[in-house]
């Protein structure tokens, strides 16, 4: 089938032109002018090629991809990575001014670990053991303790506008290594707080949002993956008419990134129906591995084990940036109980997980990202919970080119705020860009007249964790 233009076909283009003297056309033009050059603006590139194609990083990069475990609800880091004897000792006094505020003690027992002696919550057993790996954040802090808006920052960069996803920034800036999958995965995400805005692309071209993958749906786990109604010769020839249709178009109106973004994703989809089915298929691992991951028998990590090694898989196939979320973290009562459930469900893959980018060597340029929108508070909440708190709370970090065995800042004696090697939302954005290559100033994008970036006019690279 052959496509052939309407020859009466006006675009507004043109109406704009021809109407009112063309005044409309001039302020069109210089709009049309910078988006076509937006794409050029972070990586210097005007020409136009696959929005996936790979693209040189800024400077040598430590780390290829990305592997994020978002522990939604904000786990406690006085449960788990941060350890208070002071906090523990004073259990059950006033704090804050108020005698309605009461200390906390853990419940949980800690040791040092590893040739630098980190502190782990005995809850982390499996992980403890790669301690000599971990970088431990213990300053982070944020700008807001309500979970939407501290979810979609660690996101997004921003609470209050919706802006590209990390995954959408970094695919934009370094493309994918493999053109038949996503290069932004997306396991299990959350459905609320933020929603599809934690992996969306907002304003940048549609090609670099997250593709969402159901982790615990084995006959399916990418809807619509297959259209069982089109077979895949006629699916091609419907793909040709369109890419067609889009080229004249382009041929008649200039270049248009959102709408070579859409194709791009249309193209996408075809070619994962001949990759993704094999690449989710577990069965091929050993009964070594799947045992490492806790996925055979079907106990309480099962889950989260599958999903972490279809981490690994993707990595490993060439996705740049994938998130794993497990949720329900947000422990206001029956801290002790639920958080001990929490961590039998996920200690076990991640352990697993850094062992096994190890065995196929893919550690030193991954990654990996352990944490959650925020942490809690060292005053009880309703007897044996945890309030939010965003003022200083702990995240991890490991391989991709971090320093292995260090604890970096500090909160106070009680847990409550960071006090010293401090480091923002914006400044956890700039170090991930950093470690892959990429100048957060540089990395941008021009929308609406002017240049955005992951990191808006904020954010220091913590040049002190890298190796």
């Amino acid at each position: 089938m052959t496509y052939r233009p309407n020859p009466n076909f006006i675009s507004r283009r043109d109406m704009l032109k021809q109407a009112g003297c063309g005044f409309g056309y001039l302020a069109l033009a210089g709009l049309l002018g910078q988006n076509t050059a937006a794409h050029a603006s972070g990586m210097g590139n005007s020409t136009y090629t696959s929005p996936l194609a790979p693209k040189n990083p800024h400077f040598a990069a430590k780390a290829k991809r990305v592997i994020f475990l978002f522990m939604q609800g904000g786990p406690s880091h006085l449960d788990t990575f941060d350890y208070k004897p002071k906090l523990q000792a004073d259990d059950g006094k006033p704090f804050g001014g108020n005698g309605g505020n009461r200390l906390y003690g853990s419940p949980f027992k800690f040791r040092q670990h590893g040739k630098a002696g980190l502190w782990v919550s005995d809850l982390f057993p499996s992980v403890a053991q790669h301690a000599d790996d971990l970088c431990v954040l213990k300053g982070m802090h944020t700008d807001n303790p309500a979970h939407p808006q501290a979810t979609i920052q660690l996101h997004t960069g921003s609470a209050t506008f919706v802006r590209p996803s990390v995954g959408a920034w970094v695919l934009y800036g370094l493309g994918t290594e493999n053109q038949n999958l996503p290069g932004f995965i997306t396991i299990n995400p959350t459905s609320g707080l933020g929603g599809a805005q934690n992996y969306g692309s907002a304003f940048l071209p549609a090609s670099y949002q997250g593709t969402r993958v159901d982790g615990g749906n084995a006959a399916s786990p990418i809807p619509d993956i297959t259209n069982r109604q089109v077979s895949p010769p006629l699916q091609r020839k419907q793909l040709d008419l369109l890419q067609t249709m889009n080229r004249s178009f382009a041929d008649r109106s200039g270049p248009n990134e959102q709408l070579e973004g859409v194709i791009e994703s249309f193209e996408l989809g075809f070619r994962m129906q001949g990759t993704v089915p094999e690449l989710m298929d577990l069965s091929k691992e050993s009964p070594e591995t799947l045992e490492a991951y806790g996925i055979t028998g079907g106990g309480p990590g099962a889950n989260f084990g599958r999903q972490c090694l279809m981490a690994r898989r993707f990595a490993e196939a060439g996705v740049r940036f994938i998130e794993v979320t497990h949720t329900g973290w947000d422990q206001h009562n029956n801290l002790e109980q639920a958080l001990t459930r929490n961590c039998q469900s996920t200690d076990r893959a991640i352990g697993a997980l850094l062992t096994d980018l190890k065995r196929h060597g893919l550690f030193d340029d991954t990654l990996v990202l352990w944490g959650g929108e925020f942490g809690r508070t060292p005053a009880a909440q309703n007897a044996d919970g945890r309030n939010h708190n965003n003022r200083g709370y702990s995240m991890w970090m490991a391989g991709g080119g971090v320093k292995g065995g260090l604890s970096y800042g500090l909160t106070d004696d009680y847990g409550a705020e960071a006090v010293d090697g401090k480091v923002h939302t914006h400044d956890l954005h700039a170090t991930v860009l950093h470690l892959l290559g990429l100048d957060h100033e540089r990395l941008t994008f021009r929308y609406a007249g002017r240049d955005f970036r992951l990191t808006d006019v904020y954010g220091n690279v913590v040049k002190e964790i890298i190796a």
